[in-house]
């Protein structure tokens, strides 16, 4: 297909259900192309790995959404994301990572994984014969993580469950009125839920994300509010379809399974050729701050779109041979799933010891697991995973 035909068909059903074949269609045109509509889109590993470290880009911040929709705020859901480190720029952006990244720290990452551990075996136990894997395990394990992380109390993760994936068609470049509508609806209620959470931390500080952002004091009440928000929702989301995609792709191929539970050790690089072969993020977007010069004869203007099809990226052929093939011992495995640069993401290192934990323990405590029939995707472009995965344990 012509790669005018491939763009759009990414933007029709068919082609969110499986993008692949467009960006392989998009990749052999070119590394970089323009659209009709003047957006520019990036395919190839080598560029998009490049343009993500490229200090001159920057996101659609608060001003730019001023030009474009100026009432984005009556909308808190898109405000949460906004307002958030998500779709800062400089200097604000390092004042406001800065602030996160001292409270979410690898230190108390790792010692999560007796946390993680612990979690993911009650919910393996409590696992009934037939399951949905999705709302069984891929939702519950990284929305009690999180929960655990930011001091949000056990009972209250299953409200939480429902209005962050309410809230992340925001970040989508389609969608409809009501589903907007639906965002707008979580967005309020997460700010008002958090809102209570920092007022009762600021009064009695705990061990937890929410009390050392409270206390960090750099952050605007707006910021802490939009921040707390945003990892939430991104500290579920892409796990969930990690966990998703992974488990039925080692379903897929009972090898790698039966390996796994011979070789726990393997789980770090499978997780890593998880992320490579269908990642949780397909697509971010970037513009042009100034002038830049690509070579080739190639100057994009300041204010330039420049959308990188990370998808597209991971199965470059000429970064990874073979690259429709799940393999966990290729060499140099490098996804760019996690972004890179100012913006790469803060809670990789969780997602990738999450899935690291679940994979092994599902394989070695479930000996039967199958699936127990189809699969359904979740009609998204940007977060791409499973709304179902029926599974049999025995």
């Amino acid at each position: 297909m012509d790669h005018e035909t491939a763009l759009a068909s990414l933007f029709a059903a068919e082609g969110r259900l499986d993008p692949y074949p467009a960006y392989d269609a998009l990749r052999e045109h070119s590394p970089i192309f323009r659209a009709l509509d003047g957006r520019w889109f990036v395919t190839t590993h080598e560029l998009t790995n490049r343009l993500l470290r490229e200090p001159s880009l920057r996101v659609a911040d608060a001003g730019d959404y001023d030009d474009s929709w100026p009432d984005w705020r009556e909308n808190r859901a898109v405000a949460s994301i906004v307002m958030s480190m998500l779709q800062y720029n400089p200097p604000e952006h390092t004042r406001v990572r800065r602030a996160a990244a001292s409270t979410f720290t690898a230190r108390r990452v790792a010692g999560m994984r007796d946390v993680i551990t612990g979690l993911a075996e009650d919910l393996i136990k409590e696992m009934p014969q037939r399951a949905d894997f999705v709302s069984a395990f891929a939702y519950p394990l990284p929305i009690a993580v999180i929960c655990a992380l930011l001091g949000v109390p056990d009972s209250d993760r299953q409200w939480f469950r429902r209005r962050a994936a309410d809230l992340t068609v925001v970040l989508e470049p389609i969608s409809t009125e009501e589903e907007m509508s639906t965002a707008d609806a979580a967005g309020r209620e997460l700010e008002d839920y958090f809102a209570g959470l920092i007022a009762e931390r600021r009064r009695s500080p705990r061990e937890d994300l929410t009390s050392a952002l409270a206390a960090d004091g750099t952050l605007t009440g707006q910021e802490l509010l939009a921040n707390l928000v945003l990892l939430l929702v991104a500290g579920f989301e892409t796990t969930t379809n990690l966990l998703g995609t992974g488990l039925a792709l080692l379903l897929e191929r009972p090898d790698l399974s039966d390996r796994l539970r011979r070789e726990p050790g393997l789980a770090p690089a499978l997780v890593e050729e998880i992320l490579r072969y269908d990642s949780p993020v397909q697509l971010t977007t970037r513009f042009t701050g100034t002038a830049l010069d690509l070579g080739d004869g190639l100057h994009l203007a300041p204010g330039t779109p420049l959308t990188m099809l990370l998808g597209a990226a991971n199965r470059d052929p000429a970064r990874y041979p073979d690259p429709h093939v799940l393999d966990p011992d290729r060499p140099g495995i490098q996804p760019v799933s996690f972004g890179g640069g100012a913006h790469y993401c803060l809670g990789a290192p969780l997602a990738r010891l999450e899935a690291q934990v679940a994979f092994p323990l599902l394989l070695t405590m479930l000996p039967a697991l199958a699936l127990d029939g189809a699969p359904t995707r979740r009609d998204r472009l940007v977060l791409r995973g499973y709304a179902a995965l029926p599974i049999t344990t025995s």
